[in-house]
């Protein structure tokens, strides 16, 4: 029997152990930084979600105060409310301003109950009072005061005397009655030329 004699035949595929092991590493270390990004996002959009419910509910809060749904104290008011399936509590404080009939309400919400302690998620500050508004959705502001035409006239006529206290309003620069506007001005003659 002939043997042949064993020949040096280099490897023509695979990859080695080692390679492997490299590969794998780097793998390793890229879905970690993934998992790292991912839980990052989800914690920030999680913390925004709060944020946004709590100003949510001290605007509630502050719209609740300003009709007097709920009597106020003197100085402070705290509760709690479920909102969103948790529970939330608020302090609403008052405080004096400089003008003797309106007072500075501000509102801050925090995440748990009363018993948990922490920074609040949310303030927000809001006025009372008669010196902001007489009565909750008017205006203490009397629009009609100068613009209302005297008794008797006709619409679209200008009365030749006003009542007292009245005033009349001009039109702007250029505008009539019939509101026309003025001719542009024309442009000055150009120099004639020299010779």
């Amino acid at each position: 029997m002939n043997r042949r004699p064993p020949r040096n035949v280099p490897s023509t595929g695979g990859f080695t152990l080692v390679e492997v092991l490299v590969a794998l590493v780097i793998v390793a270390m890229g879905l970690a930084a993934l998992m790292i990004a991912v839980s990052s996002t989800a914690r920030t959009s999680g913390a925004l979600r709060d944020k946004t419910l709590a100003q949510w509910m001290a605007l509630n809060r502050l719209a609740e105060v300003r009709l007097n749904l709920v009597k106020f104290g003197q100085n402070t008011d705290t509760g709690e409310l479920d909102f969103a399936n948790r529970t939330w509590h608020y302090d609403t404080r008052y405080f004096d301003t400089s003008i003797a009939t309106m007072k500075r309400v501000v509102v801050r919400v925090y995440a748990g109950d009363a018993k948990t302690k922490g920074n609040p998620l949310a303030e927000s500050t809001g006025f009372l009072g008669t010196s902001v508004l007489g009565a909750p959705g008017s205006s203490n502001v009397d629009w009609t005061v100068g613009s209302t035409a005297p008794a008797g006239a006709a619409p679209g006529t200008v009365p030749s005397a006003t009542a007292p206290g009245t005033v009349t309003p001009t039109p702007p620069p250029g505008i009539g009655p019939a509101l026309t506007p003025e001719p542009a001005p024309t442009p000055p003659p150009a120099p004639a030329p020299t010779q």
